[in-house]
């Protein structure tokens, strides 16, 4: 099968790369040559979802070592630190770091999350206080949405937020929670009108973790890693002036959220894609399980599904919001491509695979943790819902 193309020969956007960006294509590619060298060397290939564990501290240093280098918020205003990349440069970036198999980054939740929720939210004051340790990565962040009564339904959330003098004073329990035991802040949605139900009433708060107030207990996976968390909090407090958007209106600020939690950076995770299932069909011919014509038509068909990503993520690059319900599109398709390529994964192995000695291999990891990939960042059904009831118009879901 061929290889994605990339950003010099013109696919990485709409109507073809000009010298500028190929110059720009050369100037990641040099540098990332350059400097995955010495102390960085090893990290190659380590990190990402299900294997957040692996040299943490040394991708840590990576990522700011990175940001000194000025490659670290591409899109953002240069007046907060980025380089007011286009689009365009943007993939290439992606592309390029991703072909390079650098190390996955550390900081994405703050960078490609919580910073243009700010740019677009936020306020000035809330923009120097937090875009400078973001771009700088000084301070981690992960994010409160998911609780244990409510799971992918957003807008089910019972924490509660109430205003003690200048302090918000916040209650409840978050599930799911990326990185929480190495965050330093949390963007919490709470409920912070009493008596409001649904969408109505929240608040996006802007939490830090280092306090009595908040507890971190580590959920063991089915891989053995432990990146997902449980979050309890019990009168944490944060100061009143950290709230995002007004009172009462988080629900749009955190739709905001979600509409670039598939951004950018998701033609850099099909190059990771395609490197998985390079190896996987490697794996086929070496054991000779590409002679059964089942299996050769899941290689197959799994090398059209990442074409398919592709097209869709170029063509829907740069829209603002999600009116046409683009990033839950997005979400079905890598997550149930991935998963399936997961089940692939076993079936090449064989019999094999269902045997595990002291360690999972690679492909029993990436089986088991592809599970959740259509139940994290907004699960298959509530995609479904939001296309059926925000895109298409049918009747709303019965909810209690």
């Amino acid at each position: 099968m061929g290889a994605i193309q990339t950003s010099e020969s013109g696919t990485a956007g709409s109507g073809g790369a000009d010298s500028g960006d190929a110059a720009f294509a050369r100037e990641v590619r040099e540098w990332l040559a350059d400097n995955l060298a010495g102390e960085f060397s090893g990290l190659r290939g380590l990190g990402g979802p299900g294997r957040e564990h692996e040299a943490f501290d040394e991708r840590l240093a990576w990522d700011r070592h990175l940001a000194a280098a000025g490659w670290t918020c591409l899109g953002w205003p240069e007046q907060y630190g980025g380089r007011d990349a286009s689009v365009r440069r943007q993939v290439i970036f992606h592309e390029e770091y991703a072909k390079a198999n650098a190390p996955a980054r550390v900081s994405h939740v703050g960078e490609e999350l919580l910073g243009p929720t700010l740019l677009a939210f936020g306020t000035e004051e809330q923009k120097q206080r937090f875009l400078p340790g973001v771009r700088n990565v000084t301070e981690l962040w992960c994010q409160g949405y998911s609780e244990p009564g409510a799971g992918s339904d957003l807008a089910a959330v019972s924490t509660a937020a109430q205003l003690d003098g200048d302090e918000w004073s916040i209650t409840g329990q978050k599930i799911w929670t990326s990185l929480a035991h190495v965050a330093d802040w949390c963007f919490v949605v709470a409920r912070t009108e009493k008596g409001s139900s649904r969408h109505k009433g929240l608040s996006y708060l802007l939490v830090p973790m280092d306090q009595p107030g908040i507890e971190v207990r580590p959920i063991i996976q089915l891989t053995g890693s432990s990146e997902f968390n449980e979050v309890f909090f019990d009168d944490a407090r944060t100061a009143a002036d950290l709230v995002v958007g007004e009172p009462g209106q988080g629900w749009r600020v955190a739709m905001g959220t979600l509409a670039v939690e598939r951004g950018i950076s998701t033609l850099g995770q099909q190059i990771r894609f395609e490197r998985e299932l390079a190896s996987i069909e490697e794996l086929a011919q070496r054991s000779g399980a590409d002679g059964d014509p089942a299996i050769a038509a899941r290689i197959d068909d799994a090398w059209v599904g990442l074409r398919v990503l592709r097209a869709h993520a170029l063509r829907t690059m740069g829209e603002s919001g999600d009116e046409g319900g683009q990033a839950s599109v997005g979400k079905l398709l890598w997550a149930n491509w991935h998963r399936s390529l997961g089940e692939l994964a076993m079936a090449v192995r064989g019999p094999a695979g269902l045997l595990a000695a002291d360690d999972l291999d690679e492909w029993q990891r990436l089986y088991l943790f592809t599970r959740a990939d259509t139940i994290y960042g907004g699960s298959n059904e509530v995609q479904r819902n939001i296309i059926a009831e925000r895109v298409l118009g049918l009747p709303r879901e019965a909810r209690p």
